[in-house]
């Protein structure tokens, strides 16, 4: 093409699409329509009565009157206790989402002034903490929905296990997954309005420009922010709650007591029930919601940075969010497949029913992305880039697109598959963790962490080449779009994620209420397969979170190029191979803090039910009419996680605002990159460790290993014959290994993929002020002036870089030497204290060490060649 040509060809010779019309009718439709299908959920479930003798070919007893009067106790505790947490913790969260929005008005307003007049500009600063308050309260919207709804659905799950096989699998698993589609698409219905509602409220005050839509889609990335910021809240205060009930009443109840599972007379047995709700749910749906609006407003952000994708309309923007919406619609048809064409008969078809709603969903979403793709992202004419569009720098299509969203859609899916793998006990790896329990809880130990190492290399795997196939497709673009696809089936994963703690808590009622031990039977084979789905959830939520990092990592870099700032990533920048290390660092110091939140919390939980059990030893008797004090365990709980989850929710927020405000955006990119490759790893290890150690108890506690027991335990066989399978120490060995596991798999495994995104989303929000100071350079810049020390800096690394024959770089910042010398600083620090840590103690001596060389320490002969080494030192 000639220059003549070439000047004629404005952005490709894209005009806008008249498909872009379609947009807006589909976004807000689908978005409705996953509310009032969530409705017509909700009613379905309601449908069924608390009352155990009201399902089918159930039958009415003596002791009906009295099962039903306990199942209505125990339904309203357990609302009442969940709901009284929530409302505490929520509390908090609107004082910090209020701090917060002042914080970010201030700052942003004075990051973005006019340089010329020094005049804040307030319209920005305004605007990002109005899309952080509608994020941060759409996100406690969604927590509020799934646990209401999560304690609404569990008695009623267990009414439905009362009926006789195979009616009583069918109507126990249609309802508890009902109600995870009620969480599922309620939460992605009202995401997907709130959002696009918060776009086409805030449009008319931006230009239709492209630096407009940039600015407009800076300012929507506060939306993220406030949902990830309640989602940190919600899954470290939940998950310590949770953890510190359920591993408290583990540890005095049925390791110490030998008491069964969610027996009445234990203390600490409705906070655990009660813990489920506010942790596995109510987090869950919170994390999620965060991971949509981070990836769209992702997107959305690198979409605008492209001239030809803004030249083809509205409708191709808003192609991200189209995506989602048609999700919607998608989950919906395969939500029948699960209820009514292939409804569940038996234990056998709980797995498969719930893997086929992965398997289903994905292929039906396939063909739905390239119908989007090739009808509302553009196509040049002319150009460089004929048949496509440049973003970020990389000729991409709609074609690549869609291969774009595909490699999330089906990554995500091989992921499910692969945690399916390595949590379930229809599987060799937890099947050998259970065998390990045979020589104690040491080496169930052992092979549950080597299974959780194991099982992150598969997903790591996979991660990577999406990273890599999308970003050679479409640039970063093509990463925010890899996480969209993995998050299209949003509604069908939150629908198996939930149905775990609602059949969780419908066991532990069955189990209180005294009902007829098949009811249980049915509750614990929907709970183990339930606890595989938390586990494909766990590990969705995680991989979706890694690639909402990339993308918003992506996001942030843009975001400082268009300041004109020109940021590359450079590993061989010190402040940013600096910022790698403690990035790095940051999921070690975040696990170790929420661990050691739940292992204070459950000491706590563990001193009070012993104290109960000692007060009134009739808690101990089996059947015996007194109860213990609930009320307490519940207490204990709710103060030690809303004390608890401050600290490790405030380490990942400031994080990367003290790192940007004080060392620039190198050492931020450092810190992202690091904190990403970091956490992915770990927390796929602890949720699937976590799994598996739960599982491999379920799987001994259902007999499977009980000819191995009695010939091992023969203690444990009664007259009958029959294998007393709690009594072995093989269980013991479980029990311990799962009491371990529960704060791994529900705490901080789940809330690293949190740390992931919240950094992320925070360095995007916060870009304007890290480059207001000294340029993006820092207050280190204030400190160290770069063209001081430039000279030398310039000479020792060309020095450098002809001895290894590596072709000399552009001249790098001066605070580079700063951070080496900071580096070795902390890293002297490091190895003394280290050996201070690790000395062994000594006795205080009355005289310095050099002068009582020759002392006889209790009468222990003094070496004489100590005695001559320690002289020569004198």
């Amino acid at each position: 093409m000639d220059s003549l040509d070439m000047a004629q060809c404005v952005n490709g010779g894209i005009e806008p699409l008249a498909s872009g019309a379609l947009t807006t009718p589909i976004i807000v439709a689908t978005g409705i329509i996953g509310i009032v299908f969530s409705i017509f959920l909700l009613r379905q479930v309601a449908s069924v009565l608390l009352d155990v003798t009201s399902a089918p070919g159930a039958t009415r007893t003596a002791d009906s009157a009295e099962q039903n009067t306990k199942l209505v106790e125990l339904y309203r505790a357990i609302t009442v206790g969940a709901s009284a947490f929530l409302n505490a913790e929520y509390k908090l969260c609107a004082l910090f989402v209020a701090v917060v929005s002042v914080g970010i008005t201030l700052l942003i307003s004075w990051a973005t002034k006019d340089p010329a007049t020094g005049e804040w500009a307030w319209t920005s600063g305004l605007i990002s903490a109005l899309s952080f308050f509608v994020g941060a309260v759409t996100s406690m919207v969604s927590g509020f929905i799934g646990m209401r709804v999560a304690v609404f659905s569990n008695a009623r799950c267990t009414v439905g296990a009362c009926a006789p096989a195979p009616h009583g699998w069918t109507h126990s698993f249609n309802t508890a997954f009902r109600a995870g589609g009620v969480m599922g698409f309620s939460l992605t219905g009202v995401a997907l309005l709130s959002l696009y509602a918060l776009i086409l409220g805030l449009r008319p005050l931006f230009g239709s420009e492209q630096t407009d839509l940039m600015h407009l889609f800076e300012c929507i990335a506060g939306f993220g922010l406030g949902g990830s910021s309640i989602a940190m809240f919600g899954r470290v205060g939940g998950g310590i709650y949770t953890k510190a009930a359920d591993v408290g009443a583990d540890l005095a109840g049925k390791v110490v007591e030998n008491l069964p599972e969610d027996d009445p007379h234990n203390p600490g047995t409705i906070a655990d029930n009660v813990g489920d709700n506010v942790g596995d749910v109510a987090g869950m749906g919170s994390d999620l919601f965060g991971s949509f609006g981070e990836a769209s407003c992702a997107a959305l952000l690198v979409g605008a940075s492209s001239p030809m994708i803004v030249a083809a309309g509205w409708g191709a923007l808003m192609f991200p969010l189209a995506l989602s919406g048609v999700g919607i619609l998608v989950c919906m048809a395969t939500s029948f497949v699960a209820t009514d064409l292939m409804p569940v008969r038996d234990e056998k078809g709980i797995e498969s029913a719930l893997k086929m709603q992965l398997l289903v969903s994905t292929l039906l979403m396939t063909p739905c992305v390239y119908a989007l793709a090739v009808t509302l992202l553009p196509a040049a004419t002319c150009g460089m880039c004929v048949g496509g569009f440049v973003v970020g720098g990389v000729c991409s299509s709609p074609l690549k697109a869609f291969f774009c969203v595909g490699f999330g859609l089906w990554g995500g899916c091989v992921i499910g598959f692969v945690t399916e793998y390595y949590t379930s006990f229809s599987y060799t790896p937890v099947q050998e963790v259970a065998n390990a329990c045979r020589t104690g809880a040491a080496t169930n130990i052992i092979y549950g962490l080597a299974l959780g190492y194991k099982s992150a290399i598969v997903p790591v795997f996979v991660v990577a080449f999406i990273v890599f196939g999308a970003h050679s497709l479409a640039g970063f673009y093509g990463i925010s779009l890899a996480a969209l696809g993995m998050l299209a089936t949003l509604a069908t994963c939150l629908s198996i994620d939930v149905y775990g703690p609602v059949c969780d808590n419908a066991g532990g009622i069955a189990e209180m209420c005294e009902l007829h031990p098949s009811v249980r039977e049915k509750t614990d084979a929907l709970d183990a397969a339930g606890n595989t789905t938390a586990a494909i959830g766990k590990g969705f939520a995680i991989g979706s979170a890694c690639l909402v990092g990339v993308a918003l990592f992506g996001a942030f870099v843009t975001r400082l190029n268009d300041t004109g700032a020109k940021v590359t990533v450079d590993l061989l920048d010190p402040l940013t191979f600096a910022g790698l290390l403690v990035g790095s660092m940051l999921p070690y110091w975040f696990s170790a803090m929420t661990m050691k939140s739940v292992g204070k919390a459950a000491n706590e939980m563990v001193i009070e039910i012993k104290r109960q059990f000692d007060a009134n030893p009739n808690l101990l008797i089996p059947n015996h009419p007194d109860r213990p004090d609930y009320d307490t365990c519940i207490k204990i709980s709710t103060d030690a996680s809303l004390q608890e989850m401050i600290a490790p929710g405030a380490l990942v927020m400031l994080s990367p605002v003290l790192c940007g405000v004080c060392f620039g955006t190198r050492c931020v990119t450092g810190l992202l990159a690091g904190g990403i490759a970091s956490g992915i790893q770990m927390a796929i290890s602890s949720s699937n460790t976590g799994g598996a150690w739960d599982n491999a108890k379920k799987y001994i506690s259902k007999g499977a290993m009980d000819e191995l027991i009695g010939q091992l335990e023969p203690e444990t066989v009664d007259g009958t014959g029959k294998v007393q399978t709690k009594k072995s120490q093989i269980f013991k060995a479980a029990v311990t290994g799962d009491t371990v596991g529960d704060p791994l798999k529900d705490t901080s495994g789940p809330a690293l993929n949190i740390l992931m995104k919240l950094m992320a989303i925070i360095s995007v929000v916060f870009a304007p002020l890290f480059l207001a100071i000294k340029d993006g350079d820092g207050l280190l810049g204030f400190v160290v002036h770069d063209k001081d020390v430039a000279a030398a800096h310039d000479a020792v690394v060309a020095a450098t870089r002809r001895l290894a024959q590596v072709p000399v770089a552009s001249p790098a910042g001066g605070g580079e030497l700063v951070a080496m010398a900071f580096g070795l600083v902390v890293g002297v620090g490091g190895v003394l204290a280290v050996q201070r840590a690790t000395a062994p103690p000594r006795a205080k001596a009355a005289k310095p060490a050099l002068v009582c060389r020759a002392a006889k320490v209790e009468g222990t002969p003094v070496e004489p060649r100590l005695l001559a080494h320690t002289a020569s030192l004198a």
